[in-house]
């Protein structure tokens, strides 16, 4: 027969640990909360960082420079590439019309520099050439 010693404290750790068990799994809950309305708040501040970077860059690009007359022009490097092409021209010739050096335009189609606003309007204004006025403005180059 078992003796009351260890019956009793047995029985006292099996009610201490359904205590616990009580006391823990309120705990757990409260826990579980609190991480998801962590994880709540860090999507909305990454939320509202992304808004503020819009609004920096938007303000940034709008005050830097001064509004131009043929609206936004944007510049893409395989977009010259491709206007290069269609006006069967070389790189060099396409600097000569542009006014700058075959290296600058080689640098601005393999992506490695970005030309400035004002060779960015010179290469819209190559945009609505066709190749018998590319090939007439290069004559009168020479």
């Amino acid at each position: 027969m078992p003796n009351i010693g260890t019956v009793l404290k047995s029985e006292i750790s099996r009610v201490s640990r359904k205590e616990v068990r009580g006391e823990t799994l309120a705990l757990k809950k409260s826990i579980s909360q609190y991480r998801s309305q962590i994880a709540d708040l860090k999507r909305r501040v990454h939320a509202l960082e992304q808004l503020v970077k819009r609004a920096g860059k938007a303000r940034n690009s709008s005050a830097g420079e001064a509004p131009e007359p043929g609206g936004n022009l944007r510049f893409s490097a395989k977009g010259l590439a491709a206007q290069r092409r269609r006006l069967g021209l070389s790189a060099a010739s396409v600097a000569r019309l542009l006014g700058v050096s075959a290296l600058s335009v080689y640098k601005w189609e393999s992506g490695k520099t970005r030309p400035r606003a004002k060779q960015i309007e010179a290469i819209a204004r190559l945009r609505g050439m066709g190749k018998r006025e590319a090939m007439k403005r290069l004559e009168n180059e020479a």
